[in-house]
């Protein structure tokens, strides 16, 4: 079985071009089910799962080779990802930022993840050069222009962001492109009232637990909605958005889906934080391949909690994992040499396959040509 999912993303990886040479296709379709099979994306690890017929030093080798010596065609790969989710309706773009230290070096990425519901999965990140610092207004509409320019501007249904993502020229961007979007604001901003009044979220005099909702004001120079719940200890959950003003709340919870999305990637998953790249290119190359795995894990887990292997729930009603981790269980199982490619689960992951496959045919003329 592991041969054939590794034949199976080959060809994937064939009809998106992200590299061009065959070789070098057939060198990630091997790296990602070693990612799978190993968990770590060390490469002396994923080296032991790469190709059992020459050494692991061989392989460790190979790996190093490929992330000096080769270019990902990210545009590409972010089509690929799009590729997994539903072909129509309105999707989610999370913003969000994640860093980590490795001895005197400090990994800092800005990632973009996109999906419906719980289905999240990355699309396009950059890694910054600010030693751990936030990003910029020019560096997250750059993202964004990217994720526009993949997905049109009229499949995005939402935008949602953190309290660092704010500033007159971010929010004046969002709004000027007609983008719907939600974000939380550091309660220090202040709301400015169509009389000129201005007051700080603190001085509206709310009790904890109590919520306002305000229709038209104008923060960091930009007119909106705003909605703010007092909570304990002097903090708010303070938004500002121009959608969905009586549930901005509800809205705005689906942002965690982008901190399940780095859990997985991270020690839930991939254990992306061991990596020990200290080069930013060789680093956002590793990303991607971690997130052709995790989208891989993320879509097997799907299918097979719908249609064959359901996930238990536990007694406060959540799943006993997540659906990426339940995705994962399953492909290092079936890439064990005693796997019969005829098992239920075998054939519903080749079916899956396929019909990711179809997918990518059906539309990469019109949208990687265009």
């Amino acid at each position: 079985m592991k041969h054939r999912l590794k034949a199976k993303l080959t060809t994937l990886l064939q009809q998106v071009p992200i590299v061009r040479h065959l070789s070098r296709q057939k060198f990630i379709a091997q790296f990602i089910i070693g990612l799978i099979k190993s968990r770590n994306v060390q490469f002396g690890e994923v080296a032991h799962h790469l190709n059992d017929e020459v050494k692991v030093a061989s392989n460790e080798t190979r790996i190093q080779d490929f992330f000096r010596e080769v270019s990902l065609d990210y545009g590409l790969l972010a089509h690929l990802l799009l590729r997994l989710l539903p072909a129509t309706g309105k999707l989610r773009l999370c913003v969000d930022r994640t860093e980590w230290d490795f001895g005197q070096c400090q990994v800092n990425i800005l990632l973009v993840t996109v999906g419906q519901g719980a289905f999240q999965l990355p699309l396009y990140w950059e890694l910054l050069d600010n030693r751990s610092g936030n990003s910029s207004a020019a560096d997250r509409i750059a993202l964004l222009q990217t994720c526009v320019r993949v997905l049109g501007k009229h499949r995005i249904g939402l935008v949602l962001g953190d309290r660092e993502f704010v500033g007159h020229v971010w929010l004046k961007w969002l709004k000027d492109n007609g983008l719907n979007f939600v974000m939380r604001l550091p309660k220090h901003h202040q709301l400015t009232f169509a009389n000129g009044r201005r007051v700080a979220v603190p001085d509206l005099g709310l009790a904890a637990g109590q919520v306002r909702r305000f229709a038209q004001v104008q923060l960091d120079g930009v007119w909106g909605q705003v909605w703010v719940k007092a909570l304990a200890e002097g903090d708010f959950l303070f938004l500002f958005g121009n959608v969905g003003l009586p549930y901005m709340d509800q809205l705005y919870a689906k942002r965690w889906t982008i901190e399940q999305c780095f859990q997985n990637l991270k020690g839930r998953g991939f254990n992306l934080e061991a990596s020990h790249l200290r080069c930013r290119q060789k680093l956002r190359k590793l990303v991607a391949l971690v997130s052709l795995a995790y989208a891989l894990c993320l879509s097997v887990g799907t299918v097979a909690h719908a249609k064959r292997a359901p996930i238990k729930r536990k007694n406060h009603g959540y799943r006993a994992t997540s659906l990426s981790r339940h995705g994962l269980n399953i492909l290092r199982q079936l890439t064990r040499p005693v796997t019969s490619p005829h098992e239920p689960m075998a054939r519903m992951v080749d079916a899956l396959l396929r019909w990711i496959s179809w997918k990518v045919a059906r539309y990469q003329v019109t949208k990687i040509v265009g």
